[in-house]
């Protein structure tokens, strides 16, 4: 099985075809293609062939249709000072881009 890595929102992820990859928002419509150029690393999974970028590997690529733009689970910040009655708690939702991988080159 042909896998890749891929460096996308300043993480790294390792795809191969038909994967579901929840990443950082990118611009982009439900159903429109993207394109992933930062690829680091080509291989198969039996480790008969590997491609090591230095960084990124030239002629490279990995495409990909966004499936969903939507917001992540919320995450609850609290602050706390012990002995002054002092309290807060707000919360946040990151937004995030799901995106099906469907070609690697």
């Amino acid at each position: 099985m042909h896998i890749a890595i891929i460096k996308t929102g300043g993480k790294q992820y390792i795809v191969k075809e038909k994967d579901l990859l929840k990443i950082e928002k990118i611009d982009g419509l439900v159903g429109d293609q993207t394109k992933f150029d930062q690829v680091l690393f080509t291989g198969d999974t039996d480790g008969n062939q590997a491609n090591i970028g230095y960084p990124y590997l030239p002629k490279s690529s990995v495409t990909g249709t966004i499936t969903e733009q939507k917001k992540d689970k919320k995450v609850s910040i609290i602050k706390f000072k012990s002995k002054v009655r002092y309290k807060r708690k707000t919360g946040h939702r990151q937004p995030v881009t799901v995106v099906q991988i469907t070609n690697l080159k």
